[in-house]
């Protein structure tokens, strides 16, 4: 045994696990995970770029002027909502608050954005709201935005609203995936799309060995799974163990959400090109199609909080899950890398910029005190200062040209603070100096959140994940000098 291991080694930030609902893994004992996005991570811009250019193609077969369009990988991001009714992205804090938005491509302005949507609550659950909750979401808005700017330029049919052009986007979406496009694409050119990772393959190893079962449940079919799987995890599994080896069951074709709330018809995947056979219950380790939830607890002969599921999508992975079956939740955020990596290299920044904002805070204090005096002072009521109205009137001024400084020192901070990870978006979990939207669904639906299923070998099978203490805003309440 090596004598100079260290225990103590913990993970870089951005591949740490994030707890929202304290989780002690050894009192998990099975652990369900999605594909696509999850364990298996795919090159985001070839991916959306792809799905784009099958939706470009599908529109100009209908004869729409779409010719000169390029996909955007800057343009959008995860988190955003599509307001179908006028055209617009939106980007929500958690209380539904719109704090940006785009027409189409272009931004709004702060007094046009007031107008529009200043006395509106957003509320995923109206029609008109589309959530960009998965990175495959990324293709489908850029698409929308742009084609917001052609109906605006009269250049498609001017009986077609805001809502049409979403519906036909995702009409074009819905096509290419029933109809095997991209899929085969990406089965026929695997190395170009998939980003394996050695890291999960141990991950998993460690999970099973620990006595916990795994199970795959995915959308995807077995054809595809089957190939995509091979390609992601058996170059580093031991010769001759093929990926489901690390798997209780494999369950494709799972139509997910509904897998977790309504009862389905179950088949077994019996030969290696994708034979059926109906059954009627799970009784072995093995593949199968469809089926529910339910059968998978029958099987494991346990139920909600002993199970842990894994997945990148906030309604079909995390909400309906945790909401319909009770198992514990874990959300898988790529893009979580890549924020925390931009708000390290924007720390001493940070630094800065809070203590010119506590300092603003001194003086604007300072102000209001000496502002209500001078009022008291003419008005002839209440407390009298000391201060004679010319002297509070001069301090008034002086403090006055002091904020004016503060800031124009701390506007260039405040925007570059705005732009960390996306120049026209901000970060992914922040809306100024709040929660995003999308911060405020993963607090109240996951569990657990991290960048990648490897994470969890950093942190072992046996690990308890403590909740931090909930903070309010009194807590850090001080008397201001």
């Amino acid at each position: 045994m090596r004598s100079d291991l260290d225990l103590e080694t913990h993970p870089p930030q951005e591949r740490r696990i994030f707890c929202n609902r304290t989780l002690n893994l050894r009192g998990v004992k099975a652990i369900g995970y999605d594909m696509d996005y999850t364990v298996v991570h795919y090159r985001v811009e070839p991916w959306e770029r792809r799905t784009y250019d099958h939706v470009k193609a599908k529109l100009a077969d209908l004869g729409w002027p779409v010719g000169d369009l390029e996909f955007d990988p800057d343009l959008v991001i995860r988190g955003l909502i599509i307001d179908t009714q006028r055209g617009n992205l939106l980007k929500a804090n958690r209380f539904g608050y719109v704090t940006r938005a785009s027409h189409g491509t272009a931004m709004l302005e702060f007094e046009t954005l007031r107008q529009v949507y200043g006395r509106t609550l957003i509320d995923l659950s109206d029609n008109r709201h589309v959530f960009l909750n998965t990175l495959f979401s990324l293709s489908e808005a850029c698409m929308y935005a742009q084609l917001v700017d052609l109906l605006d330029a009269g250049r498609l049919a001017a009986a077609l609203g805001y809502a049409d052009l979403y519906r036909q986007v995702r009409r074009c979406i819905d096509e290419a995936h029933m109809e095997g496009e991209m899929k085969a694409e990406i089965a026929s050119d695997p190395e170009r799309y998939v980003e394996r990772d050695s890291e999960t393959v141990l991950a998993l190893w460690d999970q099973r060995e620990s006595g916990k079962k795994l199970v795959l449940i995915t959308n995807s079919d077995w054809a595809y799974t089957n190939r995509i799987m091979t390609f992601a995890f058996d170059p580093f599994l031991p010769s001759g163990t093929p990926w489901r080896s690390l798997f209780e069951l494999v369950v494709v074709s799972a139509r997910k959400p509904d897998f977790f709330s309504q009862r389905m018809p179950l088949f077994e995947v019996v030969t290696e090109d994708g034979l059926l056979r109906p059954i009627t219950s799970l009784r072995h380790p093995g593949v199968y199609v469809g089926g529910d939830a339910g059968d998978v607890e029958g099987y494991l002969g346990i139920s909600g909080e002993e199970i842990l599921y894994v997945g990148d999508h906030i309604f079909v992975d995390v909400h309906i899950t945790k909401s319909v079956m009770r198992w514990r939740t874990a959300l898988i955020l790529r893009e979580l890398e890549d924020e925390l990596r931009a708000l390290e290299a924007f720390r001493d920044e940070q630094s800065s910029l809070a203590r010119m904002m506590e300092e603003k805070v001194g003086l604007e204090f300072r102000y209001s005190q000496a502002r209500l005096g001078l009022q008291r002072l003419q008005g002839g009521y209440g407390p009298q200062p000391e201060a004679r109205p010319g002297e509070l009137k001069e301090a008034m001024t002086e403090l006055r040209a002091r904020l004016v400084a503060l800031d124009e020192r701390i506007m260039p901070l405040a925007r570059r603070s705005g732009e960390i990870l996306n120049e026209r978006w901000g970060p992914l979990m922040r809306a100024g100096n709040d929660k995003s939207h999308l911060a405020r669904q993963v607090e109240r639906y996951a569990d657990i959140y991290t960048s990648r299923v490897s994470n969890f070998l950093f942190e072992t099978p046996f690990v308890y994940l403590r909740a931090p203490r909930g903070s309010l805003p009194h807590d850090d309440a001080h008397v201001l000098a």
